[in-house]
């Protein structure tokens, strides 16, 4: 149904963003190269019934996903960059960037467009999360059910789990390290 790109680099896409008075361009490239991203997409802003709860809990944990290495948290929708600035302050979401991928290019070469115009609601992106490094996606949680569900693998539980995991392997590594530096020097 949908594509894994694991181990792939992210599409390399313009997102056309708006600050205070003046629109500029932010690429792929300046968003996730050189840096440790996290990222979540939603259905879109105001989408009920769960797209504030998954917003709620990455923009509540972001000191954990800090400590274990995450430069930046985002929030990609199908959407203008005014719906989204707008959701964001309604949430009290101001740890959490938003990037609107108003024509749905990133979304479309992620293959995870989906067409919910039987719904009103037009071209929109599926439930997915993703941990992408140096602007290659290390893993995606891609969600399985349809939107009406609460997110199951895309919330940020899901992602500081994994990245916990992640974060205790070169611990060990490291501790095994100096047991084999000692073991020589000795």
């Amino acid at each position: 149904m949908f594509f894994d790109y694991e181990g792939r680099h992210v599409p390399q896409v313009t997102f056309r963003m708006f600050a205070e008075t003046r629109w500029y361009n932010l690429s792929t490239a300046e968003l996730f190269d050189y840096k440790t991203v996290v990222v979540f997409a939603v259905l879109g802003a105001f989408t009920k019934p769960h797209a504030s709860t998954q917003l709620l809990g990455y923009n509540k944990h972001t000191e954990k996903f800090k400590a274990n290495g995450v430069d930046e948290i985002v929030c990609i929708a199908v959407n203008d960059p005014f719906s989204l600035a707008t959701w964001a302050r309604h949430e009290g979401a101001n740890q959490v960037r938003f990037i609107p991928d108003a024509n749905g290019e990133f979304t479309r070469e992620m293959g995870m467009m989906v067409n919910f115009s039987d719904r009103g609601m037009g071209q929109r992106s599926w439930r997915y999360s993703m941990l992408v490094r140096d602007g290659i996606i290390e893993k995606m949680f891609v969600e399985r059910d349809g939107f009406e569900t609460a997110p199951v693998v895309s919330n940020a539980e899901t992602m500081l789990n994994y990245l916990s995991s992640e974060t205790e392997k070169p611990k060990q590594t490291a501790v095994l390290g100096q047991l084999w530096r000692a073991m020589l020097s000795a």
